[in-house]
Formats: C-alpha cells, structure tokens, sequence
C-alpha cells in the first residue's frame, strides 16, 4: 500500500469512516505469548459482525511487510473495528505486531496513541487480552484490574486473580496508562503454554469476555453451530 502524501516516519491514522459511537468499550486483542489475545480479537470480531473503520501505521513496528495471497505487500498496522453487543458499542484493536519488548519508548508511544484514539470516541472502559504461562492449562482465565472491585467482580464471574506477576507489551501497559488516566478497565488473561498459536484459549478469553457481557456462549469449539447460536444471542 503506497501511503501518498504521508510521513512514514511518524505514527499516523487512517480512516475508512467514522463511526457513531456513545461510551465504547475498548478491547485490545493484539499478537502476543501464544498469540491469544490476536485470536481472541478474530472471534469477537467475526462473531460481532465488527467492522473496519481505523488503521494505525506506524514506524515502531518491526521492519517487514505483509503479503498477500496475489503477492501484494503492505506495511504491518494496527486495525480498530467496531460493532455492538447487548446494546454496548465496541471498538476492538487487532495486528499484526507490537514493537520489540526491547523498544520501550515505542511501545509508551503507540499506547499513548492508542488511548489517545480511545479517548476521542468517548471510551471510558477498557478491555485487554492475552495469554498467561501456565504448565497444564485448564481453560483458566485469569484477571488483574484498575481496582480492587473489578477485580472482584470478575472473580465472581469464574476469572482467577493474576498476583504478584507482570504482564509484557501492549496487553499490561494499555492497562496502567489507562489507570493514570482514570478509565477503567481489566486484563484477560487465557492459560497457556505459549508453544504454539493457542486458539482454545483465546476462545476461552472470548467466551468469557462475552459472559462479562451478558452473552451465554453454549459452544465449547468455534463451529458454524456455535457461531450461529452467538449471533442469534447479541
């Protein structure tokens, strides 16, 4: 993609439209330790109908390009989609990368950008996801919050509390510059032994994501059954 007119040394937007959006919920699902948050974002996506109308470039991203299936190459970014669920707006980040974990300033950088972005849609709840080391996974999910309540209150959903750990890239740094300026919000985290793209528990983080949203998902695998038994549910 030949980005005419614009300055690829700088992180930019681009708008496919705007949206009519009131108090979003913002949800990252960005590539990371068993890619779960990215296949989180791709069920909630896929499954909310959600639409692209945002792409965020950017040169702290890593040097390489994406190429298609017909051999077209483009820059890799960042994609804000939109839709709804239970009468909840939603705006949900995805990509293809994050900056190096070396790279601290670009990864200050691009959440300040993001949150920016966030704030602009009226967005005071916020969302991330990702994946957790665990030995012997059993579908956990886990939570850490901007508050003590939160907290809790995703514990009573069936979350587990993450204690006394970090959580790298976008997934935990989103989250406390949230806090700093005060919007709230609470990181998902699948178990996993980060091996491999851990889809399962990506699906576990969306099931129980959708849960936190009033939705019931009866499927235990993303089939055609279960897709219709979500769609017929928001």
């Amino acid at each position: 993609m030949l980005m005419v007119g614009v300055d690829m040394d700088k992180t930019f937007f681009r708008y496919l439209f705007q949206p009519e959006l009131v108090e979003p919920i913002f949800v990252e699902g960005l590539p990371g330790f068993g890619n779960v948050g990215r296949s989180m974002a791709k069920y909630l996506i896929e499954f909310t109908n959600a639409k692209l109308f945002a792409e965020l470039y950017s040169h702290f991203f890593p040097d390489f390009v994406i190429v298609n299936k017909n051999g077209i190459c483009r820059p890799p970014r960042y994609e804000f989609f939109t839709s709804s669920v239970k009468n909840k707006h939603l705006i949900i980040l995805t990509g293809d990368s994050q900056p190096s974990l070396d790279d601290v300033v670009a990864h200050y950088e691009l959440c300040g950008e993001v949150l920016d972005f966030a704030e602009k849609y009226g967005c005071k709840f916020i969302v991330t996801t990702g994946g957790v080391p665990v030995a012997n996974p059993e579908k956990e999910v886990y939570v850490a919050a901007t508050s003590e309540k939160l907290a809790t209150d995703y514990m009573e959903k069936g979350a587990v509390i993450y204690g006394k750990g970090r959580i790298m890239g976008a997934t935990g740094l989103l989250l406390g510059l949230a806090k700093n300026r005060s919007i709230d919000g609470a990181c998902l985290l699948g178990a996993t032994t980060g091996l491999r793209v851990d889809k399962e528990a990506g699906y576990n983080v969306f099931k129980f994501l959708m849960k936190t949203f009033g939705v019931e998902v009866a499927t235990e695998n993303p089939t055609e059954k279960g897709r219709q038994n979500i769609n017929n549910t928001i």
